[in-house]
């Protein structure tokens, strides 16, 4: 069974890139230049952002379902970037090289699952979870920190 991870679309966060301190501040953004590779992982590209280039750490609605698990967490993106990662079959490093919560959800954003995984074993606990046709979506997080990481769907 295949399935796809997709980062964010960088639509909605383009227009704080570039943005006074002080703006983003005002809206509960904070700017970091990026100092240790990795430990700042992009949302959009879905890959930790080098050191040097600059992020933006904002909260972000990742589960709008209006259900007891609507949620809501801080999330770092790339400032500047504009392509988000999609690829079917394929664990990006950002998610690899961490250790995850996997939550699946029904279709009405219900969780009927959960695991933890290592990154380097995520294919097994995604096929699982997607064997319950009941699953229709997962979200990964950081297990440590508990930032959302991405969404995995049935490709």
């Amino acid at each position: 069974m295949a399935f796809r991870i997709s980062g964010l679309c960088p639509t909605p966060f383009q227009a704080f890139y570039g943005l006074p301190d002080e703006e983003l501040a005002a809206r509960g953004i904070k700017r970091y230049t990026v100092d240790a590779q990795p430990g700042f992982p992009d949302r959009i590209e879905m890959k930790d952002a080098e050191v040097g280039q600059c992020v933006l750490l904002l909260n972000h609605v990742h589960q709008p379902a209006n259900t007891p698990y609507r949620a809501s967490h801080a999330i770092f993106v790339r400032e500047g970037a504009t392509q988000a990662y999609d690829a079917v079959d394929q664990i990006p490093e950002s998610m690899r090289s961490r250790l995850l919560s996997l939550r699946a959800f029904s279709e009405d954003g219900m969780m009927i699952d959960a695991d933890v995984a290592q990154g380097t074993a995520l294919e097994s606990v995604i096929m699982r979870m997607f064997a319950n046709p009941a699953v229709n979506y997962i979200h990964a997080h950081n297990a440590k920190q508990g930032c959302y990481a991405g969404r995995i769907d049935r490709a």
